[in-house]
């Protein structure tokens, strides 16, 4: 009983740590950060977090071969969810320079887009948190489908305001 209580308490502390970490960093990022984002395949982040392919390899790997494979695949996510995280700091600050813009849409794109993109930036610290919990205890399920669905949506509001921006030039942060 102890033992569970003492790790509730850490990941706790742990979680605020990440979280004030996530929210200190500046947001402020250059003018050439279009170049930064990264398209992330995003059928290929939701399998890896599938609930039903993670009950399939336990259902047909022994426990001990289970538990390796889950690993692997929870480095995985964590580095789709890393990159999601890496894209959406710099789509704020894509967003931020474009709320100076004098167009009404565009200033309501833009700021959908950093809305997007902090929500997103959010839950991919908490999301990572989770991931070093399933790695000690790689039983368990993830269950990190926010993050996909913030992501998607994040993609949405880059693509609307690249689009309102520029029409010519295709902006894409997800592949898939």
């Amino acid at each position: 009983m102890n033992l569970a209580i003492l790790i509730v308490v850490a990941a706790v502390i742990a979680l605020i740590f990440i979280l004030r970490i996530a929210f200190s960093r500046g947001l402020q990022v250059s003018s050439k950060t279009e170049t930064l984002v990264k398209p992330i395949d995003i059928q290929a982040f939701r399998n890896l977090v599938s609930a039903s392919e993670t009950e399939y390899l336990r259902r047909h790997l022994l426990p001990a071969d289970f538990r390796r494979v889950h690993r692997q695949r929870l480095r995985a996510t964590m580095a789709y969810i890393q990159e999601a995280g890496r894209n959406a700091a710099v789509l704020v600050g894509i967003g931020q320079a474009a709320l100076a813009a004098g167009d009404p849409r565009t200033v309501q794109a833009a700021r959908e887009l950093v809305n997007n993109a902090l929500l997103t930036r959010r839950n991919a610290s908490v999301a990572t948190l989770r991931i070093y919990v399933a790695l000690v205890f790689p039983s368990g399920t993830l269950g990190t489908p926010a993050i996909l669905d913030n992501y998607e949506r994040l993609s949405g509001s880059a693509m609307l305001l690249g689009r309102l921006q520029n029409p010519a030039v295709p902006v894409r942060v997800a592949a898939g």
